[in-house]
């Protein structure tokens, strides 16, 4: 039986996990890496730590499975996306930290694009919105912000990376300097129908093409491992943004499919096909993946405050000892007495694009507990992925049959059954949950010749658990409305000033 590797490499941890040839998870580790947050509203990681965490992981996954390096077929990569790291390409060495998708340094550089009035042409584009989000304005920051960067940058003497970027580097002891398709449609610098960097937006944003990795398809041999830590080299076989990684792992391999992944934040994709389509409702148009000459894409919406919620339950509140403790906590309360939780701790993403919404929780009275607390907590994830699929259906023009969940929050029943409530249709869960890793580890499995194309991976995904709508639409209908309302008085909280915090 063939192996393949996986490496998930995420916002707060970095995982591997091996899987066997028939897609079922042999053995896996994690390690947590620590977040910076220098000032209000910026995120940052260390890239080494990021590196060494994942090559740990992998090493200890291997070890776990009684495997070594020569008997993994491929390795595949899925990563954190926007993330953006600029390093020294004589010595590897990053310039400084890298900043975090979730970082909002950049957001007065990206309102000055929309009032010098670049808005429309970035999304004709990129398929994008001008948002600190995205990685081409915070490699454009490092640029401007550490000495002698720019100019090192313009003399082609460093190099820009997206996580997977960053891996692939470090895994082939600098052989190769290379992104695929869908990361690359990640940074405002990409042409989404070119496939291509885009010198008119390489030149708005003022960031050096020389600075930027070549471009490969998603599914792919990029090389070898060079390693030490791997004694035999592994292919490494194709790499994709994680949330594309989870749409192919879910096996939305048709056009109108949907999943949502519920990790840090909640990322909901519809794949379009061979087709781009530009959202009216402020959504993404990405490209999914590519695998030999077929690029697919998707309609995406993000949740910037998902799961990381419960999170702030445990560290900012301190009203639950574990992340697993707020189910039972909600679930002490059948509803949460009229409070809503609106979590934009550091702005709010689709459809809304606010840098400058914050956090606002309403409905609060005497009578509310930490019970009702966590259940407005849980059940904002909800509210925020119901506004994302009403605007995807808007913008396909299709009907849902279902929405596909991944993720470590969908191990919440309470949460899935009242998402399945808001949406009123089924929510699928799979019976294996990190769908961003066997996504990565299908892709490279493809590139190595495990199987000769999609349609032979099939139709594996049987649910573990389907949860059916069952609430009444006229009460959907009251909360929702509600809900609105309590985003409305989150939104523009933070005046418009340069640090964007």
């Amino acid at each position: 039986m063939a192996f393949l590797l996986a490496l998930d490499q995420g916002t707060t941890s970095s995982r591997a996990i091996v899987f066997n040839e028939v897609g079922v998870a042999v053995a896996s580790a994690q390690k947590e890496f620590r977040q910076h947050y220098p000032q209000p509203g910026w995120v940052e990681h260390d890239p080494v730590e990021i590196w060494e965490t994942q090559i740990g992981a992998a090493v200890a996954a291997l070890k776990e499975a009684n495997l070594h390096a020569r008997d993994i077929a491929a390795l595949g990569i899925a990563n954190q996306r926007e993330t953006t790291v600029v390093w020294e390409r004589a010595t590897g060495r990053p310039l400084c930290n890298a900043i975090v998708w979730q970082d909002r340094r950049t957001a007065a550089a990206c309102d000055r694009l929309k009032a010098e009035g670049y808005g429309p042409l970035i999304r004709e584009k990129t398929g994008l919105v001008p948002d600190a989000y995205f990685s081409g304005t915070k490699a454009a920051w490092i640029l401007d912000h550490v000495p002698q960067a720019r100019k090192m940058a313009e003399e082609g003497l460093l190099a820009f990376g997206t996580i997977d970027t960053w891996l692939i580097w470090n895994l082939m002891d600098g052989a190769r300097h290379v992104t695929d398709c869908s990361n690359a449609s990640r940074t405002m610098l990409y042409n989404i129908h070119s496939g291509d960097w885009d010198d008119e937006l390489l030149q708005i944003l003022n960031v050096p093409r020389a600075l930027l990795p070549e471009i490969r398809s998603s599914s792919e041999v990029y090389g070898e491992t060079r390693t030490r830590a791997f004694p035999s080299p592994i292919p490494i076989g194709g790499a994709a943004g994680d949330q594309q990684a989870a749409l192919f792992g879910q096996l939305c391999t048709r056009s109108g499919m949907v999943k949502n992944t519920y990790g840090t934040g909640c990322f909901m994709l519809m794949n379009t096909g061979a087709t781009p389509i530009a959202s009216d409702h402020n959504l993404l148009t990405t490209v999914a993946w590519k695998i030999g000459n077929r690029t697919d894409f998707a309609l995406e919406g993000s949740v910037f405050v998902g799961g990381a919620v419960v999170q702030w339950l445990r560290d900012g509140l301190g009203i639950i000892g574990s992340s697993a403790d707020v189910e039972a906590l909600a679930n002490q309360v059948e509803d949460t007495g009229g409070v809503y939780l609106v979590p934009a701790f550091t702005g709010l993403g689709a459809p809304h694009w606010d840098p400058y919404a914050r956090g606002t929780m309403v409905g609060i009275t005497r009578g509310t507990s930490a019970a009702h607390i966590a259940r407005a907590a849980l059940e904002s994830i909800a509210y925020q992925s119901k506004d994302l699929l009403d605007c995807m259906k808007a913008d396909a023009g299709i009907v849902i049959e279902e929405l596909r969940v991944d993720g470590g929050a969908t191990a919440n029943d309470t949460l899935m059954q009242f998402q399945a409530d808001l949406l009123g249709v089924p929510v699928v869960r799979p019976p294996v949950r990190e769908t961003t890793a066997l996504g990565a580890a299908y892709l490279a499995g493809l590139a190595v010749g495990l199987w000769s194309s999609v349609e032979e991976i099939g139709d594996r995904m049987s649910p573990e658990r389907r949860f059916l709508p069952s609430m009444d639409r006229g009460r959907v209908e009251r909360l929702t409305k509600d809900w609105k309302r309590a985003l409305e008085r989150s939104r523009n909280w933070v005046e418009n000033r340069a640090d964007g915090g």
